[in-house]
């Protein structure tokens, strides 16, 4: 099977069952590269099952995930090599806490990629200089705020130089005042051309941020569709006000 044109990620006829329970019921979707697609939906809709599936920490009952036109499924693919492709950032931070932020960062470069201690630390420190924690390297993560924790499991995703981010309630577990900075990071990833798929509550991010969004209901998209700035906030000359019409930000 060709992956549709275009598409880095093309899922067809997804399906995942627990039991007699169909949490996905035939999930189609075609991502672009440096594509920002963000998933929303009310609880229990299916949308964290979707985002595991797509890097088979959930095997699914049927259908198909091309990454890149690698077919994820197929028996002969290496999934571990795959997912270095494809890198997860989860609402829990998932850090070893006798670690520093630098350890857990080179842990995968080290084991997964058989990178030297030396060359391990020099991508870790350019990592974590991208989240904005070059001087928390040697920091443990109960030293670390929430925020700061999340952005540090954003760095060894990143480290690892993935074709694809998938973030499943990333700022979920945050106190309100940390939010930003988290999200400040996925701003500067999706500047920089990383193709994402975001399942988050964050609406004020989806509607700036985000190239389309996608409504999952009952184990279906149930709706798409594309940002879309009105004429009045794209023609607005104060930049840091808001449009009178829609309150959109300009």
């Amino acid at each position: 099977m060709s992956a549709r044109r275009n598409a880095i990620l093309d899922v067809r006829g997804l399906r995942k069952s627990f039991g007699a329970s169909e949490v996905l019921r035939g999930i189609d979707l075609a991502v672009e590269p440096q594509e920002l697609i963000f998933v929303i939906g009310p609880s229990g809709s299916g949308k964290s099952t979707f985002l595991r599936c797509l890097n088979r920490l959930e095997e699914p009952s049927d259908g198909s995930i091309l990454i890149d036109g690698v077919d994820l499924l197929h028996p002969k693919t290496d999934i571990n090599a795959m997912r270095r492709r494809i890198g997860m950032v989860f609402q829990a931070f998932n850090l070893y806490p006798h670690m520093t932020a630098l350890g857990n960062v080179t842990l995968a470069l080290r084991k997964v990629l058989g990178r030297s201690r030396s060359e391990a630390e020099s991508i870790a420190l350019a990592a974590l200089e991208r989240t904005g924690l070059a001087d928390k390297a040697r920091a443990y993560p109960n030293e670390l705020s929430g925020g700061q924790q999340q952005r540090v499991a954003i760095a060894r995703a990143i480290a690892l130089e993935p074709q694809i981010m998938l973030f499943d309630e990333p700022t979920s577990a945050l106190d309100p005042e940390l939010v930003g900075s988290v999200l400040a990071v996925m701003r500067d990833l999706q500047a920089s051309g990383m193709t994402m798929v975001v399942v988050s509550h964050e609406m004020r991010f989806a509607r700036d941020a985000a190239h389309r969004v996608l409504f999952m209901d009952d184990g279906v998209i149930v709706e798409a569709g594309r940002r879309r700035r009105c004429s009045a906030a794209r023609n607005t000359s104060a930049r840091g006000t808001s449009c009178r019409r829609c309150s959109e930000p300009t």
